[in-house]
């Protein structure tokens, strides 16, 4: 989908940074105060807001831009910001790759669970103490960012998995047995990448369900005990987002849309969307 804006590099000064932590009051004052248009990224992002006016779209869903709040933005997401009046905090930005140098793995990331994909994906909130502690990272990872020390990249690494961490344990509330959390995560894992590989060709839980030998009943409740939302609803959220940015960001007619997204008929894909979001594809489009 190259029709949606995006972005490929961490730092624009400089395409070889894999890591990139810049001030939210400095970007304001480069680009005039004037917001982007809507965009993706190809790398991950997290916004550490300590003080704004505003709103955030993220995935079609808005949220209000104020300060004490953490974003977190995976690869792919369409999102934009609307500022009122400037900004103050941090952006922090990373690749894959600045992961894979620096020995994150990438299911450190799947673990943390602050990363998703698609669905809701609203702001973790802070009190006072939470932002200061979460700040003091950011600066630090902005004085070891202006160094040429060795083990740079190291440092600053360790400095975002604390930052990672801190923020997973503030909205960390399981208490189920970290054994069944464990099992139950690798599952959810594995779905969410047939699901990528596969949503537009399969729309049936049981179709994902006898790829990971496992009943549609046992998948839904175990995605549903971690991300709130059962199987289906997460299936069904991949494809209305492929659908809303294809609808709104390209020229396609409606037919072409619903045979990219694997419907045999336009009719069977109006009516999806319409009973996933409450409006027509057409609607949705004006």
């Amino acid at each position: 989908m190259n029709f949606i804006k995006t972005y490929n590099d961490v730092n624009p000064a400089d395409s070889r940074m894999t890591f990139c932590i810049r001030t939210m009051e400095d970007i304001y004052e480069k680009r005039g105060g004037t917001p982007d248009e809507p965009h993706r990224h190809d790398y991950y992002i997290v916004l550490l807001v300590k003080k704004a006016r505003g709103t955030h779209s993220i995935d079609f869903n808005e949220y209000e831009f104020s300060g004490k709040q953490v974003y977190f933005i995976s690869p792919g997401q369409v999102h934009q910001i609307v500022e009122k009046e400037k900004s103050y905090g941090y952006v922090i930005t990373f690749s894959s790759r600045f992961m894979l140098e620096n020995q994150i793995d990438s299911c450190f990331i799947e673990d943390i669970n602050l990363f998703r994909d698609y669905g809701d994906t609203p702001p973790l909130p802070l009190d006072e103490e939470q932002e200061e502690r979460l700040a003091a990272y950011c600066e630090q990872m902005m004085e070891w960012s202006r160094t040429h020390m060795k083990f740079r990249s190291q440092g600053i690494g360790s400095l975002l998995r604390l930052f990672l961490i801190s923020c997973n344990n503030l909205c960390s509330i399981h208490g189920e047995n970290p054994q069944q959390l464990q099992a139950g995560g690798t599952l959810f894992k594995d779905y969410k990448k047939l699901v990528e590989d596969h949503f537009t060709e399969w729309h049936l839980v049981s179709q994902y369900a006898d790829a990971l030998h496992v009943t549609p009943d046992h998948l839904n409740r175990v995605v549903k005990s971690l991300i709130g939302k059962t199987a289906k609803e997460y299936l069904q959220s991949r494809i209305t987002i492929a659908a809303r940015r294809m609808l709104y960001f390209s020229g396609q007619p409606q037919k072409e849309i619903a045979y990219t997204l694997g419907f045999s008929e336009p009719a069977h894909f109006s009516s999806f969307f319409k009973k996933c979001t409450g409006m027509s594809p057409s609607d949705f489009r004006k």
